[in-house]
């Protein structure tokens, strides 16, 4: 099977941050934007179903867009909040800081 071009992965909010953490999604500041265009990624969507979240975008270089990611002030601004409100890791210099999911079926 071929593979598309997607990461995806999931996290759980914890209950007591569930709406500051979707209010900061729903209205994010205009430089988290700019960044991760920069860092490469693209078509990203969070989908949200109770307090489990599922995270996909596309990118040619997942590794090279983590790394921009890792030394972006305003991303580490942002992720110093919100990862206080998931139960994962935001620190993108560990070498899993997101365990994606397996990409089964792609139609293209």
């Amino acid at each position: 099977m071929e593979n598309s071009n997607k990461f995806a992965w999931t996290w759980k909010v914890k209950e007591e941050c569930l709406e500051e953490y979707v209010k900061m999604h729903l209205e994010p500041w205009q430089e988290i934007l700019d960044e991760h265009s920069k860092a490469g990624i693209k078509n990203y969507s969070i989908f949200q179903n109770g307090n489990q979240f599922f995270y996909v975008f596309e990118c040619d270089d997942v590794e090279a867009a983590f790394a921009y990611i890792d030394q972006s002030e305003p991303c580490n601004r942002w992720n110093a909040i919100t990862s206080k409100m998931v139960e994962g890791s935001f620190d993108f210099s560990e070498p899993n800081p997101i365990v994606p999911l397996r990409e089964v079926f792609y139609l293209k």
